[in-house]
C-alpha cells in the first residue's frame, strides 16, 4: 500500500499523569488544561483523560474544564458506573472509551469482557449513542471480543497493546505483535474503527503504527517521562514524528 493511500494516523496524548503529578502536593500546578494546550501545540490530535472512581488523578473539574477548553478531541476513558455515565452525559466528551476499572490496580490491567457483559454493555453504549456521544470499548486483541463489542453497536474499540509492550522476549513480542494485527484488520473488517494503547513509547509503537487498520494510539506514560528531559512540547513533537515516519516507511 502506497503512502499517499494509508489512513490518517491520530495520536491522542494520555495526560493522568500530569494529574498525578499535580495531586501529589494537592495544589493547582501543573495546571492541566495547560498541559493539555501544550501536547496540542506539540501537534497532538487530542487528549485523553480517565475519570476513575477513587479520582486518584483526573478530577471532575478537570475534566470539566477540558471539555470547555479543548476543541480538538477529548477522548474520556471511564468505567461504566452510574456515577461516572452520569458526569460524561452532562460533559459530552468526543468520545467515552469504557474500560475496565479495579480499586487497586497501578493502571489499567487488561481489557474489557464484553463478550461476559453483553447486554449490560449494549445498554450503556445505547445511552450514550441517545445522547450523541460515540462509544469506543478498551479490549484485549480477541476476535470474541471484537465480535462482542460489534454487538454492542460501539464505534470504536481501543486495542489493549499492554502484553505487546510487555513482552521481554523478541518470541513473545512477536507473538503479540501478530495477534494485535490480526484484531486489527478484523475489527476493521466487521466495521470497528481501531485505536490502540496502553504501555506504548517511542521505540516499541513503530510496528503498530504501521498498520494501516490502526485509526487512533493514546499514549501517555512514556511522553510525560520523556518530558522530564525535554519539555513536553518537544515531548509531544517527538513521538508525533516518530509515529508519522512509521506510518509512511511502511510503504
Amino acid at each position: 500500500m502506497a503512502p499517499s493511500t494509508l489512513r490518517p494516523l491520530s495520536l491522542l496524548i494520555n495526560i493522568d499523569h500530569i494529574a498525578t503529578l499535580r495531586n501529589a502536593r494537592n495544589g493547582r500546578i501543573p495546571d492541566i488544561v495547560e498541559a493539555a494546550h501544550t501536547c496540542l501545540k506539540g501537534g497532538a490530535d487530542g487528549v485523553v483523560c480517565h475519570l476513575r472512581e477513587d479520582r486518584r488523578h483526573i478530577r471532575d473539574e478537570d475534566v470539566r474544564r477540558l471539555r470547555h477548553e479543548i476543541r480538538t478531541k477529548l477522548d474520556l476513558e471511564m468505567a461504566a458506573t452510574p456515577e461516572i455515565i452520569r458526569i460524561a452525559l452532562r460533559t459530552k466528551p468526543d468520545l467515552v472509551t469504557l474500560v475496565p476499572e479495579r480499586r487497586y490496580e497501578l493502571t489499567t490491567e487488561g481489557g474489557l469482557d464484553v463478550a461476559r457483559q453483553l447486554r449490560k454493555m449494549k445498554q450503556v453504549v445505547a445511552r450514550f449513542h441517545d445522547h450523541g456521544i460515540p462509544v469506543s470499548l478498551f479490549v484485549d486483541p480477541e476476535h470474541r471480543q471484537l465480535d462482542a463489542s460489534r454487538s454492542t453497536g460501539a464505534e470504536w474499540v481501543e486495542l489493549h497493546t499492554g502484553d505487546y509492550a510487555d513482552a521481554t522476549t523478541a518470541r513473545r513480542r512477536e507473538t503479540e505483535y501478530r495477534r494485535l494485527r490480526s484484531a486489527a484488520v478484523y475489527a476493521r473488517t466487521i466495521g470497528l474503527g481501531v485505536n490502540a494503547g496502553h504501555g506504548l513509547n517511542y521505540t516499541n509503537v513503530q510496528r503498530l503504527a504501521a498498520l494501516p487498520a490502526i485509526g487512533e494510539m493514546s499514549i501517555g506514560y512514556a511522553i510525560i517521562v520523556r518530558a522530564l528531559s525535554v519539555g513536553l512540547e518537544t515531548a509531544v513533537r517527538e513521538m508525533v514524528s516518530v509515529v508519522q515516519r512509521s506510518r509512511t516507511a511502511r510503504g
